[in-house]
């Protein structure tokens, strides 16, 4: 497998910062075990929201096999530089400054044994060395990127980061006097429940339950952990499941950020696009308006863990946010 050419996550805003001599230019970049992300973003030196300059997405599967093995397999390591190589390149030409970089790594990284390996190739071609986030970290990343764009008034928020290797949940408040009062990391994504439970393709009813009830065990952990999310006022969906699934029910042939960004996913929808995908084997799944080709292969999986969360949690709707771990990297850099 090699790295997914450019989708169409990518957004080019804002004027040149010599116009804006009160800003500042950052970079923050995701390597997640399903995509490797970039963020190249301004903001006010002395605070504001982010300026999106760029924002771009591959498919790496750097957790590919990680779950069974352990580790990570040389070719996956290979397609993730390959990328990084690319973002480099990217970073360079849009002059973002020495220092003002931060990249992490998340849940494929925390179980491989020879992630040193990753890091150190990682490190030479980008210029600084990945980040192994906790999962209580990289949760708390993400609900700061997802919670910095809302009205604080909509919150108590929980927000929910479904990636490939994990998911993360986080209950808090935002603005000046914001707090995070409970977060918690889960093993389970879209990439890992495809490779543990799919077997046929379209999946077997049986391994569609299997995956379901799985994530449902994982989820009650949740409940005892932080009893309080039910008080929530509004749930957040990130990454690049619910995005999808989003895409996919309003029929989004072209990436459209301003489509997706706080569209609000009722349980309804999600429970129609997860049918329609699961029946469907890959090549009849590839036909649907707003599902890209790499991530196919694991949407299924991943709407197996949406599903369950609505369940698990009686929600009926969620508001979906393009807003996540790397706008809160970015803004880590800048504060």
């Amino acid at each position: 497998m090699t790295a997914d050419g450019p989708t169409t996550d990518r957004l080019s805003t804002g004027g040149p910062t010599a116009d804006r001599p009160s800003t500042e230019r950052v970079a923050s970049i995701d390597v997640g075990t399903n995509s490797t992300r970039l963020l190249v973003a301004e903001a006010g030196v002395h605070g504001g929201p982010l300026v999106t300059i760029e924002r771009t997405m591959r498919i790496t599967r750097l957790g590919q096999g990680v779950d069974k093995a352990g580790a990570l397999v040389p070719e996956a390591v290979d397609r993730t530089v390959a990328v990084l190589t690319e973002y480099r390149e990217v970073m360079d030409r849009l002059g973002v400054p020495e220092g003002r970089v931060r990249m992490s790594a998340t849940s494929a990284s925390r179980d491989a044994s020879n992630r040193d390996v990753f890091f150190d190739a990682a490190e030479a071609v980008v210029g600084v060395r990945p980040e192994l986030l906790s999962g209580d970290d990289e949760a708390r990343m993400s609900f700061l990127g997802a919670t910095s764009d809302l009205d604080p008034t909509l919150g108590p928020f929980l927000v929910f980061d479904l990636g490939g290797g994990s998911t993360e949940f986080v209950y808090g408040t935002s603005g000046p006097e914001g707090s995070i009062e409970g977060a918690l990391s889960l093993d389970v994504g879209c990439v890992r429940l495809t490779e543990r439970f799919f077997t046929k393709d379209p999946p077997a009813p049986e391994d569609l339950t299997s995956a379901i009830s799985f994530t449902q065990t994982w989820l009650d952990d949740v409940l005892r952990a932080m009893p309080q999310v039910g008080q929530a006022r509004t749930v957040v969906g990130l990454a690049g499941t619910i995005n999808t699934v989003a895409a996919v029910e309003q029929g989004l042939a072209v990436y459209d950020r301003d489509r997706i960004h706080h569209f609000v996913l009722t349980k309804d929808a999600a429970e129609d696009v997860f049918r329609t995908l699961a029946t469907e084997p890959r090549a009849d799944r590839l036909h649907n308006p707003g599902l890209e080709e790499a991530r196919a292969d694991v949407i299924v999986g991943g709407c197996c863990a949406l599903v369950a969360i609505y369940r698990t949690f009686g929600l009926e709707e969620v508001l979906v946010s393009e807003a996540d771990i790397l706008d809160g990297l970015a803004l880590s850099v800048l504060h």
